[in-house]
């Protein structure tokens, strides 16, 4: 096992924008009105949403003065302050034409890009990464929270029209490196001896396999499968994918995934999310 690593994810940004614009100028009428595993979002809701995280991310980050120390905020201050903005920006965006979203998501995604691109990696970020238990964040974190974001938003479009995934490695691999430092908080409450693990294998193109172990100051995450693992989860990545980005209940997961080994230290993981939730 290797403990977790920086994962710098700036220069997947254009990319994903690229495909992104593609699979919007290809969409018809009826699609852009298609329900999502976003909840009452509908696939014109969610592109919305995704022009409106790309004007606050320029607003709030790379036009905002230089702040010092940031009063913190608790979980629920984070989640209400997501909740209020995600709704105005959604509510602006319905006066929008579906050629005017994907228009201005190509202009506001390369400046983003290159935002992004910019920034050192190792620098405070604004905001902190809530889903994954800290509060202070480094800025190749945070840019990794971005990624997240934008590529689950392309994939519930995707899931809604039919499209192809972005389940090739390039895309999936970073998301998922990044996703699982979301199990501690998970864990949190969860009780066991020290050297306790769970493991973690997502089936896909590549190795994909993590392992949750229970240390003296907590539960951590490590790249690779610990060998006497006391729980295993398996799961294929359209599985990992909605159940992480809250697009799978779990109990829908239950009979997604195979368990073997104490299934109460299994149980958690179908709760983690690596979104606000």
């Amino acid at each position: 096992m290797e403990p977790l690593t920086p994962v710098y994810t700036a220069g997947l940004f254009p990319g994903l924008l690229a495909e992104l614009v593609r699979l919007l100028r290809g969409l018809d009428g009826a699609d852009w009105d298609r329900p999502t595993v976003a909840g009452a979002w509908r696939v014109r809701d969610v592109a919305a949403h995704l022009l409106d995280g790309d004007l606050r991310k320029l607003s709030w980050g790379r036009d905002a003065p230089a702040a010092g120390d940031r009063p913190a905020l608790s979980y629920g201050e984070v989640m209400q302050l997501i909740q209020r903005a995600n709704e105005a920006g959604v509510s602006f965006a319905g006066r929008l034409s579906t050629r005017v979203i994907t228009d201005l998501l190509e202009v506001t995604g390369r400046w983003v890009a290159d935002y992004v691109a910019a920034l050192p990696p190792h620098g405070r970020a604004l905001f902190p990464v809530a889903w994954a238990g800290e509060d202070r964040s480094e800025n190749w974190m945070d840019t990794g929270r971005e990624y997240t974001e934008r590529w689950h938003h392309q994939m519930q479009i995707r899931d809604a029209v039919g499209a192809p995934g972005l389940l090739q490695r390039e895309w999936l691999y970073p998301l998922l490196e990044l996703s699982v430092r979301a199990l501690p908080r998970a864990y949190a409450a969860v009780a066991a001896e020290t050297g306790t693990a769970v493991v973690l294998q997502v089936e896909a193109e590549g190795e994909n396999t993590w392992s949750l172990v229970r240390e003296d100051a907590g539960w951590l995450v490590y790249r690779g499968a610990a060998p006497d693992a006391a729980a295993r989860v398996r799961m294929d990545a359209d599985t990992a994918w909605k159940l992480l980005f809250n697009a799978l209940p779990p109990d829908a997961a239950r009979s997604r995934v195979t368990v073997t080994g104490d299934d109460s230290l299994a149980e958690p993981m179908l709760r983690t999310r690596s979104v606000m939730v």
